[in-house]
């Protein structure tokens, strides 16, 4: 198990081949913020159509209501 952990956990001598990796994480954080807010951004549009679904289904059953009132 440790060397296993060990061949896993590789921490190079020369630093400077951490600028690759610091570059695609950065690049992977952005397009998750992005990603985040673009479901933000449909999800808040979803709402509004269903809220707009429901009080038009409530209006459609007033006026049924009304009608057989009547």
């Amino acid at each position: 198990m440790k060397v296993w952990l060990l061949n896993f956990l590789y921490f190079p001598e020369d630093k400077s081949l951490y600028i690759p990796a610091a570059f695609e994480f950065l690049i992977f954080a952005v397009i998750c913020v992005l990603v985040f807010r673009w479901f933000l951004r449909k999800s808040k549009k979803q709402e509004q159509q269903t809220k707009e679904l429901e009080e038009r289904v409530l209006r459609e059953r007033q006026l049924e209501k009304q009608k057989e009132q009547q």
